[in-house]
Parts: C-alpha cells; structure tokens; sequence
C-alpha cells in the first residue's frame, strides 16, 4: 500500500488534527490494511500481534461513525481483561480529546456494581468492557444496546480461551443486527471462524504477518542403540530445547505411561494421555497442557487426535510412526501460528525401514544428528509458567467464567493478566494462573463466594 499516511484516509478534520498532536503520522500495516474497510462500514476481522496499532485501527472508526448529538451508547467494544479494558479506553479517550463532549464508560467484572449504575445512569456514547460485566447489566436492564451501531470484539482469541463464548453469544443478541462488528486477534483458530461465520457480514479478513519468516518445520533424526539410550535422548532434547509446551508421541499405550512417569520421576512436568484413561482424566490432561501447565504431553497418536493445540515449540517421535502420513501428521502440529517449527525423531536400528516412508528434505539414515552433550543433563527441567486451580462447580450451577475472574481480580486479588484460559464443564472449573499468584489466587477463591456460595477449590499437581 503507497499511502500510509493518516492523511490519506477520510477522518474527521479534528480526528486528523488530533493524530497530528500525537504524533501519529504514519500507520501500522494493520491500520493501513484495515482502516480504508473499517471506515467504508465493511466488516472486519483484523489478525495482528500485539502492539501492531489494532486499537488505533477500530478506535479511529467507531469515532468516526458516532453521533456526538445522539447520547446514547453507539460502539461497545469488549475485550477479555481489565487491564486491556481500561488501557482501551484511555486509548480512544485520546483519539476523541479533540471532540468535545465524548463520554467513554468502563465496565468490568471485580468492580463494584454501584459506581457503574451510576454512571450509566449519567449515559455515555462508547462503552469498554469484560463479557462477564456486560452481561451482568444487560441482564439486569441496566445496560442498553439498542443504539449500538459498532460492536467490537478485542483480542477475541483471549475471550474463547477464557471460556467467554456464552457471554459473548448472549450480548450480540442484545445488539441491533443492523451493525458494523471488527473483530480482532492475535491468532485465527477455529473458534474465531466459527463465531465469525454467526455474527458478521461478509467480513473482510485483515491478516498482518509479524516479521518473523514464514512458518517452517525443520525435522532432525536422532540414532539411539535401546530403550535406556532412547529415554536418555529424550531427556537431552527436552532439557536442550526447554520448551514450554512439547508434544511426544509414542506407539503403544503402555510405552505412553512409561515415558511420562519416568519423565516425571526426572522432574519434569509431564502427562499421559492414551486410551486407557478416564474422561475425566482425559479432560484434565488436556486443560492442563492447552493452559501452560503441564509443559510435556506424552500420547498415543489415537487419543491425540482432536488436539486442537496451536502453539507447540516442539515435536518428538518417541518412536517412529507406523505410516508414513501419520508421521507427517504429528511434525505438522508444530511450526503453527507465524513461527518456525522443530520436529524431533528418535529412531533405531529396527525402525529403519521405516524412515523410507518418511518424506522430508533430509535423508534420515545418512544426515542424522548427534545427540546434545551429556552436560546437558546439568540443566533443570522447564518449569510451566501457570498452575492450574479446580472449582468443584460448573455449568450445572451457573458458574460462568465471567464470575471466576471477576472473583480472582476483585480488591486485593490478582491481575487479570496472570490469569488464563477458564474452561468450565458441567460440575467443575478449571482457571490457569500464573505460578507465583497461586497461593492469592486460591485464597480469593476458598475465601470468597462464587455467585453468592462457597465453592472447594484446590491446586491440581
């Protein structure tokens, strides 16, 4: 794009003026890519990291759109924090300081009802919130949408992780169809399209590269003698690479659980997942690792089928597959998300033939590296950035994500940025958080009251 001025686009004269003061002269990729639709009233689903200038990019046109004259609330945007709900709307305070009588309203979960029913009562033309609040007051009838004409939904990956779907779908109902919704997201899984798909139009999809290079897997075959020197090899690559999250695969069930308990017994933070287990087992591994708190997942081909799991730094074929496109399945689950991929494979004199089915840009047999020094067993093993807390309460007792949060971040509690993914099933909850916020984090929940009750909480290990 040649003009990447905000000159080149059709603001407001007092929007450009006030760019000019701030010293915005030149825009982001995103901003220049999105804004001419976002301004054209298209529909739009921006995916950039963050820090590419998304809130400039929606900010400028909601703005843009609202009636000044009309007080009525014309632009709700939602994002999944406080700390993010309150820095966008200092943003778009700034982009509107040079229009007069502009009233941006923030409304988030662990504040007090009180204050916002005030201010609500006062009106405003923009509000900023979490999904949880929201809810609260348009519930309540507290909170009107019937003039919103921009709905924007912020770090809309976030939101999902955070278990938010169901907010999320009862407020778009309480919006007028008739709208214009940006939606933006450091990432494009499968959820975002899906919710896409129900609740925009025609979206025009903004997609911004970081500038990284494009995402490549680079594979590298190890030679082990046994079984010792096999487990040994996985402990050098493991401690090596120090990933946060790494997924082994093995063949069998049995070599499954053996490789994560020996993992285990060495002090990393590993988990089994294979056919064997319990649902409920089942669903917890998976939490555990999808959230940062496991950093090692040990599993059968078969029961990681499904994984939906983009962020995997490594890969290791504990064994090497049986066919040729499963092994290309399991190298494809790293290398996603915009970064360079490392798949790792371990094989032995009995499993040769079985690297001729293997297509890849290396010969297995003939350019197989050496294994990391034995120094390396020197190093401790990753430690996961989050833990993992369990409610005993779910779905069946109206226990929503919005309410766990809003209990961890209330006075005294902790930031809603050390808070992860809340994935809630019909009789408990599990909330990522991160490891040196635990014992607060635990605290507010045994202490405090969940939806007016008290519910048991504990540390999963």
């Amino acid at each position: 794009m040649n003009h990447l001025t905000f000159a080149s686009l059709s603001l407001k004269p007092a929007l450009l003026d006030n760019l000019a003061t701030l010293g915005f002269k030149v825009m982001t990729p995103i901003q220049a890519h999105s804004l001419p639709a976002i301004l054209d009233g298209q529909d739009v689903i921006g995916q950039g990291k963050t820090g590419s200038g998304k809130t400039a990019a929606f900010g400028l046109g909601l703005l843009q759109a609202l009636d000044v004259k009309l007080f009525r609330i014309q632009a709700l945007v939602l994002c999944p924090t406080r700390e993010l709900a309150d820095q966008v709307a200092k943003d778009i305070r700034n982009l509107a300081r040079a229009i007069h009588n502009i009233k941006v309203l923030t409304l988030c979960g662990g504040m007090p009802f009180g204050p916002q029913l005030g201010s609500l009562s006062h009106g405003a033309h923009i509000v900023v919130g979490t999904p949880g609040r929201i809810e609260d007051h348009v519930n309540r009838g507290t909170l009107m949408l019937d003039h919103v004409r921009t709905l924007v939904l912020d770090e809309a990956d976030r939101m999902l992780d955070m278990g938010f779907q169901p907010a999320l779908d009862s407020i778009v109902e309480r919006v007028p169809r008739n709208r214009q919704t940006l939606l933006f997201s450091a990432t494009y899984p499968r959820q975002i399209e899906q919710i896409a798909d129900r609740v925009m139009r025609q979206p025009k999809l903004i997609r911004v590269e970081s500038k990284q290079a494009e995402s490549t897997i680079e594979q590298r075959f190890y030679r082990v003698t046994d079984q010792k020197h096999r487990f040994q090899a996985l402990r050098l690559l493991l401690l090596q690479h120090q990933p946060t999250s790494a997924l082994v695969f093995c063949n069998t069930k049995l070599e499954t659980q053996q490789v994560a308990d020996g993992l285990g017994q060495a002090g990393f933070s590993a988990k089994a997942l294979h056919g064997d287990l319990e649902q409920r087992d089942r669903d917890q591994t998976l939490v555990m690792f999808s959230n940062n708190s496991v950093s090692v997942l040990v599993a059968t081909d078969v029961a990681a089928r499904g994984l939906d799991i983009d962020a995997l730094d490594l890969v290791i074929n504990y064994q090497i597959a049986h066919d040729g496109d499963v092994h290309l399945h399991r190298v494809g689950r790293t290398g996603r998300a915009g970064s360079k991929g490392i798949a790792c494979s371990l094989f032995g004199q009995r499993e040769q033939h079985k690297l001729a089915m293997i297509e890849c840009d290396v010969d297995p047999l003939t350019e197989h590296q050496p294994l990391p020094a034995d120094e390396v067993l020197q190093c401790a093993p990753p430690v996961p950035s989050m833990v993992t807390l369990l409610i005993d309460g779910g779905k069946k007792h109206k226990l929503r994500p919005g309410d766990v949060l809003g209990a961890l971040t209330a006075q005294g509690g902790v930031q809603g940025s050390d808070v992860g993914k809340i994935q809630s099933f019909d009789l408990r909850t599990y909330v990522a958080v991160g490891a040196n916020k635990s014992r607060v984090a635990l605290k507010k929940l045994t202490d405090g009251k969940l939806k007016g009750r008290n519910f048991r909480a504990r540390l999963l290990r």
